[in-house]
């Protein structure tokens, strides 16, 4: 069995999902994909599960009701990942803005120099973003900016979706207490972790706007991630983290 698991969320990602699990399989490191699908309309987990007669040991899924939100799929993930006792636990999309070949990057960040969660910085190294436009490119990059001041963590890329973590982070964080559902999930993550005194780290990436399919960003995401932001300060101020054993 892989000592790594990679949650991909999906909701309508026919045209990308078989051909993100098979790059992910040609690695030279032994990945596990895990696929939970918000009830996909288009047949994506259809495709996950024809494939899984070809990946039995390796490729799993998970199917809700309904689309539930980005940080509820990832909980359920974590969860599954943590109950198999996977040692790295990453999260990716599925329509390769993250390209695979870093998935090596970030375990070594974990595995081999330490580190307890990686994330694929867009931010670390410059601003390495291809095929947004530049209204999109400058809103995500001030709303790091905005997020690291408030929140006072020396983390470039906030709203990052490309991490690993070891699996002590999300078994000391309290998952049941993380609150937020789209984007503003990936900075209370980053947050909670910092807080809980864990090592984050920035491993540089290149971030490829996807070219199939539909992006599911929007202005309600985007207002949650800032006005959140000054709700988890607030909260931050009268609760007491678990510590990094």
């Amino acid at each position: 069995m892989s000592d790594s698991i990679i949650l991909i969320p999906t909701y309508n990602e026919k045209e990308n999902i078989e051909n993100i699990i098979r790059y992910v399989f040609s690695l030279p490191k032994d990945f596990n994909i895990l696929i939970i699908d918000d009830n996909s309309p288009d047949g994506t987990a259809s495709i996950v599960k024809g494939l899984q007669t070809e990946f039995a040991d390796r490729l799993f899924i998970l199917e809700r009701e309904g689309k539930l939100g980005l940080g509820t799929a990832y909980i359920t993930g974590f969860k599954w990942a943590i109950e198999h006792k996977y040692d790295y636990i990453f999260e990716m999309d599925a329509d390769f803005s993250h390209n695979p070949d870093d998935l090596i990057r970030l375990y070594d960040a974990c595995a081999k120099n330490g580190a307890d969660v990686a994330i694929g910085s867009r931010y670390i190294s410059g601003v390495n973003v291809v095929n947004w436009p530049m209204g999109r490119v400058l809103m995500s990059y001030f709303a790091s900016k905005y997020v690291r001041f408030v929140l006072g963590v020396k983390i470039a890329d906030t709203t990052a979706g490309f991490k690993c973590y070891r699996r002590q982070v999300l078994e000391t964080i309290e998952l049941d207490k993380i609150q937020f559902k789209g984007y503003a999930f990936q900075i209370e993550m980053k947050f909670t972790a910092y807080k809980c005194g864990f090592n984050v780290v920035e491993v540089p990436i290149i971030f490829t706007n996807r070219v199939l399919g539909v992006s599911k960003m929007n202005s309600s995401i985007f207002g949650e991630a800032v006005f959140g932001v000054i709700q988890l300060k607030w909260q931050s101020f009268f609760r007491k983290y678990p510590k990094k054993a």
